[in-house]
């Protein structure tokens, strides 16, 4: 039993950091929900100690990681789910099973950072970095939101043109999908936990309509187990190993660290007493546990369909898996019980719609699949705006009405999409390439920052990264940049023109210092600021007690 004088005296310890600690601003100054909008926890013990695990109290903290997860559903990584299927049935899955491992360590210290410190990641970038650096950051993090929304939008509009028999185009439902993301600041009007429920109504539709294909389709379950748990690729070639990188690329996205910091913020904890930081990161782990588990479960639902359907069949996108869903059972019954994956590739191999037009649609698996589809380009959109939010006020200090940034960065993000969803409609899988590279190239200006922070005892008090969990999760960034390097190099500099890869080969080094620079930590690059002479030692004195 643990002896209370210690406690108290930990207590002591911890409250006497938190007002010393120079990252403490006013509370006003740095509220990112006001008081009625965050959600109380319920009490601990009569003296508002810890008592045991509770229930009652991990409902009040549900809600923020499954925000969180529904980046790891999006539209993008729909399509290398289902690429990764068509190309290598199952044996990808325990790629995609440590990949989401990877990223709950990732996000559990986003988490972390902002239930220890009261800021989002945002913020916490804001005080600690040079101004230059800083907005460096927020630009490249503007960038991972544009990119993202762009495959998230896309996504969106053509669950809502395969839905509607191709009638509505994909401009038309990328304009629909930009103007419903209104729906969650509406939502938000009337208290956090219908927002959250609205969202976790979203992730129950893919839950379902995925899960539904996925026992209509019939999987070998134990083929599925030993994809899980055996990590091994028997004769796979260089097309399954760039995908086996592009699923690692896919599910980590870098806004949604940002995110998650954020989000953590929502709920009432009482930052004064360690014991209730404590319980929130514990609270908060388990939740950011189950959400991604769940994330797991309808990202394998969509791997195993693909691979059962259609395997192989190298030249799968989102654009056409509705199509070749919608005429599948109808090409069965015209064959006369003729393999329907044989016949429908052998047909669909000719580009067009016209050969198989004959087809009846009996199963409706292409209507269940656009429903899930639309469910994960809605929900994906939505906390991608939200992010939006979160990035430009933390970075830029804004303090402006909700409804005012929601504009201005659903604003920022769309203009792009509608233009991709017009002018690059018949080269959406190219495209969807490049977002991938792009958000692969953006990854380490959340990881590098999040990773440096999480370890300062001046930031994080008795709450830092332990030697152990430092090691591991920088091996971690190591091995999540590497696998992207990979991504990069393969889809920059060895599918293209020459002239494109002497234009590569001069940014990439450039791109090469920067992230050095960042792998460096903001104290290290205050002093190298100073050293060169672009930084005055008051200033930078002057920026750590902001």
């Amino acid at each position: 039993m643990e002896d209370p004088t210690l406690d108290d005296c930990s207590e002591k310890s911890f409250l006497l950091e938190e007002s010393e600690s120079d990252q403490m601003t006013s509370h006003e100054e740095e509220e990112v929900y006001s008081k009625r909008q965050r959600v109380d926890v319920p009490t601990s013990g009569i003296d508002g100690t810890a008592t045991g695990f509770s229930l009652k109290k991990l409902w009040a903290f549900t809600g923020p990681g499954f925000l969180m997860s529904i980046a790891y559903i999006d539209p993008g990584n729909i399509e290398s789910d289902l690429q990764a299927g068509s190309v290598a049935k199952y044996k990808l899955l325990w790629i995609l099973w440590w990949s989401t491992v990877f990223g709950l360590i990732l996000q559990l210290l986003a988490a972390r950072l902002g239930v220890v410190t009261g800021k989002h990641l945002a913020q916490v970038c804001r005080d600690q970095y040079p101004k230059g650096p800083r907005l460096f950051l927020w630009i490249m993090m503007e960038l991972a939101i544009i990119g993202s929304d762009i495959q998230e939008v896309i996504g969106s509009a053509v669950a809502i043109s395969l839905l509607s028999s191709g009638k509505i185009p994909l401009w038309a439902g990328a304009l629909m999908t930009g103007i419903d993301t209104f729906t969650f600041l509406f939502l938000e009007n009337y208290g956090l936990r219908k927002l959250e429920a609205f969202f976790g109504a979203l992730i129950t539709t893919m839950s379902v309509t995925f899960g539904y294909l996925y026992i209509a389709s019939g999987p070998d379950q134990l083929e599925v187990l030993k994809g899980v748990v055996i990590p091994t690729c028997p004769n796979c070639n260089g097309q399954v190993g760039e995908q086996a990188v592009s699923i690692l690329g896919a599910v980590i996205m870098p806004h949604n660290i940002y995110l998650h910091s954020a989000l953590v913020l929502s709920r009432n904890i009482d930052r004064g007493k360690r014991s209730a930081v404590k319980e929130g990161i514990f609270y908060n782990s388990i939740e950011s546990a189950i959400a991604l588990f769940v994330s797991f479960i309808i990202n394998m639902f969509v791997v195993c369909v693909f691979a059962e359907l259609f395997a192989p069949d190298s030249n799968m996108s989102l654009v056409v898996a509705g199509d070749k869903l919608r005429f599948l059972d109808g090409c069965t019954n015209v064959t006369n019980g003729t393999n329907a994956t044989s016949f429908l590739l052998s047909t669909a191999a000719n580009s067009t719609m016209s050969h198989i037009q004959h087809c009846k649609t009996a199963n409706f698996y292409w209507i269940i699949w656009g429903i899930g589809l639309l469910a994960a380009g809605q929900s994906s959109t939505m906390t991608g705006t939200y992010a939006g939010q979160f990035v430009m006020e933390g970075f830029l200090g804004i303090k402006w009405p909700r409804w005012k940034r929601v504009l201005l960065t659903r604003s920022i993000a769309m203009g792009p999409t509608i233009l991709c969803a017009t002018v690059f409609a018949k080269y959406l899988d190219a495209l969807d390439e490049w977002l991938n590279v792009e958000q692969s190239l953006l990854l380490p200006f959340a990881l590098l920052p999040v990773l440096h922070l999480t370890t300062s005892s001046r930031i994080m008090g008795d709450f830092k990264n332990s030697k152990i969990t430092r090691i591991a999760v920088w091996f971690l960034a190591v091995l999540v940049m590497g696998a992207n390097g990979y991504l990069i190099v393969t889809q920059l500099f060895l599918k293209h023109k020459l002239a494109e890869t002497i234009v590569g080969g001069i940014i990439f080094p450039i791109y090469i210092v920067i992230v050095i620079y960042y792998v460096m930590g903001p104290s290290a690059s205050k002093r190298l600021f100073i050293r060169m002479g672009l930084m005055k030692k008051e200033k930078a004195d002057e920026d750590a007690l902001n």
